[in-house]
């Protein structure tokens, strides 16, 4: 985990919360450079790791590391700001329990950052955070908390860096993906090469952003949501989940771009690490509905791991998303798991 950090910009400051100020708690929203030497890359290189670090101060660290559209904002603590991606799980009283820890999370990096590198990894996601983590002067992190793209990069961390974890929290996520996802991702990249090639880049990231939505959310729940009869405008009959997915393919465009989706969304099927070279205590935590990490990788996973690790399978018509969408009824397996 050698580095050569150096501070780029700095922020530190009490956090708000409910329009008070928490002068207990703190927050640092920063960027550190360190030095990686990426997986696809022909040389070392440098790069400004961009991360939030806040809660309690002196509290155990826990790094907390969602999908790839995640950045490092996994929670807002000014009751005025944009709630974070995972407000309801990380927060003072919540189930991270920024009264009790730390929560430490980056923006992920991308090939571009990476001095001419053809991809990124998950080890380089992975081996980036350990930087940053010696940088910060954290001695050792209590855990790991991965969900999707974020459970990959958990993987790697405690492979390649198992001095510096105490133990693992991976929701949706194993150590490869399934060949069918993979399948399902190479057609939302072709769609966006197709569209930069004809000059449709947004329109493309669009749709591929659509498809995948439709291998995010369970069959269950668009049976629920989406059984009204169709309208007819604009010459065409619209369909109900129509306007659902043309919704969320422009809030995509929004806040992300082709080159990040296409890295990213890559990445994610260049994941592969042993579990046999895992031996810190794991948790797993899988949804049957999950048509992207069925539970057999999981179950796999388990069998696998060198230390010892359980499985908490949570029934849920949100397929994917649950980790997103059933915070509630995860709160109790978060908590017991970083006890």
């Amino acid at each position: 985990m050698s580095s050569q950090p150096q501070p780029v910009t700095s922020a530190s400051a009490p956090c708000t919360v409910a329009g008070a100020v928490r002068v207990d708690l703190t927050t640092q929203r920063s960027s550190r450079r360190i030095r990686l030497s990426p997986k696809y890359g022909s040389r070392p290189c440098e790069v400004d790791v961009r991360y939030l670090w806040c809660g309690a101060p002196d509290a155990p660290t826990v790094i907390v590391q969602g999908g790839i559209s995640a950045n490092r904002e996994v929670v807002a603590l000014d009751d005025e700001a944009t709630p974070g991606w995972w407000q309801e799980a990380v927060g003072a009283g919540r189930p991270i329990d920024l009264d009790r820890y730390r929560v430490l999370c980056i923006d992920w990096l991308t090939p571009a950052e990476l001095d001419g590198a053809t991809a990124v990894s998950s080890e380089d996601q992975a081996d980036a955070l350990a930087a940053l983590v010696e940088a910060l002067g954290i001695a050792r992190v209590h855990a790991f908390i991965g969900s999707s793209y974020g459970a990959m990069a958990g993987l790697a961390f405690a492979a390649r860096h198992p001095y510096a974890l105490d133990r693992l929290v991976l929701l949706a996520g194993a150590h490869r993906p399934h060949p069918l996802a993979t399948a399902q991702r190479a057609v939302q990249r072709g769609i966006v090469r197709l569209g930069v090639e004809t000059g449709q880049p947004e329109q493309a990231l669009s749709l591929a952003r659509q498809l995948a939505m439709t291998t995010y959310r369970g069959s269950e729940e668009f049976s629920r949501r989406f059984t009204a009869a169709p309208e007819f405008r604009e010459g065409r009959f619209h369909f109900p989940v129509e306007d659902y997915l043309v919704h969320q393919g422009r809030r995509f465009v929004e806040r992300f771009d082709v080159e990040r989706f296409l890295a990213l969304s890559e990445s994610i099927d260049l994941h592969d690490v042993t579990p046999e070279r895992i031996a810190a205590p794991a948790t797993l935590i899988g949804f049957p509905s999950d048509r992207l990490v069925p539970l057999s990788d999981l179950c796999e996973l388990q069998r696998r791991l060198h230390g010892p690790a359980t499985l908490e399978v949570l029934e849920s018509p949100y397929g994917h998303d649950a980790f997103l969408k059933e915070t509630h009824r995860l709160a109790p397996l978060l908590r017991d798991a970083l006890a």
